[in-house]
């Protein structure tokens, strides 16, 4: 294998790598989105009656609907509870990490490749311009 083709083939791979960072950043950031609506907008919640209840968001109530409702005896605590907006938060960091380790990785391996190929162009030019010289003044 020639190093022009081994080195095409190795930023093909860095690319496949550096996307598979930007699809796993991506799926970390709808993470993030989803537990962001979880936590920032009101909902409704249904009773087993078939009514509908109006519920605060729960991170902006304090005492509302959406942490001390069941004293009260409506659903909204039960309907989203703190676990599962934790849950997708926690879920969130090891993929984006994963995702943060695995674009930059991919990206650095391009930057350095491009970098090789320069010097190996460079160094071409200058055993090219010796050449030239040696031969003119032989």
């Amino acid at each position: 294998m020639r190093s022009r083709d081994f080195d095409l083939d190795f930023r093909e791979r860095s690319t496949r790598i550096r996307d598979w960072g930007a699809g796993l950043l991506l799926l970390s950031a709808l993470l993030w989105g989803w537990c962001a609506i979880l936590l920032l907008t009101d909902y409704e919640v249904e009773k087993p009656n078939g009514n509908t209840d109006e519920c605060a968001a729960r991170l902006f109530t304090e005492g509302g609907t959406a942490n001390e409702g069941l004293w009260r005896g409506d659903y909204c605590e039960d309907e989203r509870d703190w676990p599962e907006a934790l849950a997708v938060l926690g879920l969130s960091l090891p993929v984006s990490l994963v995702g943060t380790a695995l674009f930059t990785t991919g990206s650095v391996s391009r930057r350095m490749s491009g970098h090789s190929q320069a010097m190996r162009e460079l160094d071409r030019i200058a055993d090219e311009r010796e050449k030239r010289e040696k031969h003119a003044g032989a």
